[in-house]
Order: C-alpha cells, then sequence, then structure tokens
C-alpha cells in the first residue's frame, strides 16, 4: 500500500512539473493558445526586410500587438498587425518597420497621427516607411555612389 502511494505521489508531482514547465514555454514565448484579443490591421511596405511573424508592433516604445502575417501582394509586402482591444490608430498614422540596435531584430513602429478619424477593424494604415538596408547603404559608401 506505501509503494503505491509513494508512486502515485510522484506521478503527480512529475504531471505537475510538467504542467508549470508547458505554461512557461507559452507565457515566455508569448504564444497565443486560445484565440488573440485586439483587431486586425494590415499595412503595405515595399520591402518588408527581414520582418518574420510574431516580431512587435510598438508605439511610443510600448508594445501594443504583434506582425500575425506576412504575405506578397501585387509585388509588394502585406503585413497584417494585431492591435490590442481598445487602442485606435489615427488614419493619419504611420507604420515603418524599424531594428532594435544596429543589428537587433525587426519591430513595426507605429507613430500615430493627428486626425481625429481612426482606421476601423480590418482597415489599412496607408502611409508606411521600410526598413533601412544597412547593407546598401554601406555598399554605395564604399563604391561613392553617396
Amino acid at each position: 500500500m506505501k509503494k503505491f502511494d509513494l508512486e502515485l505521489a510522484v506521478g503527480l508531482f512529475i504531471i505537475m512539473g510538467i504542467l508549470c514547465l508547458g505554461y512557461l514555454s507559452i507565457k515566455l514565448g508569448k504564444m497565443e493558445i486560445l484565440g488573440n484579443r485586439g483587431y486586425e490591421l494590415e499595412a503595405v511596405f515595399a520591402d518588408s526586410g527581414g520582418l518574420k511573424v510574431g516580431s512587435s508592433v510598438m508605439i511610443a516604445g510600448v508594445e501594443v500587438g504583434r506582425v500575425k502575417e506576412i504575405a506578397l501582394d501585387d509585388y509588394q509586402a502585406k503585413v497584417v498587425l494585431n492591435i490590442r482591444e481598445g487602442l485606435k490608430i489615427q488614419e493619419d498614422a504611420i507604420a515603418s518597420i524599424k531594428t532594435k540596435g544596429l543589428i537587433g531584430e525587426k519591430y513595426v513602429e507605429i507613430t500615430p497621427g493627428g486626425a481625429e478619424e481612426t482606421i476601423q477593424p480590418g482597415g489599412r494604415i496607408r502611409d508606411t516607411q521600410s526598413a533601412v538596408d544597412f547593407e546598401e547603404l554601406i555598399s554605395n559608401y564604399v563604391f561613392g555612389k553617396l
């Protein structure tokens, strides 16, 4: 009987450990399991410059969403952004692809506009700025094209 109690306790301990490990993996990976809360916006860039699905969307240095999808649309990069609920983006906002640090990861920075009208869920951010290509800048400098 004591052996059974010991095995049961060890089994429950292992199951709890696995559940805790799964929870931490989801939280640290910033994944959404039960659906993502928020709404979607689109932005079309001439060049996505290494942006990846799951990258941050930031306003004033504060994360307000994630990149949900990147697709090719008429030879341009159509980026679908998932913005958290309750946050309104003005129609004249500017979306640009930035880099954290010199060679860090890419993210989308939204610069708010001054218009009173806001973009409705499923709408499109019209003004965009593609990522700066450092390799192209360096090659232009080296070969005297600047």
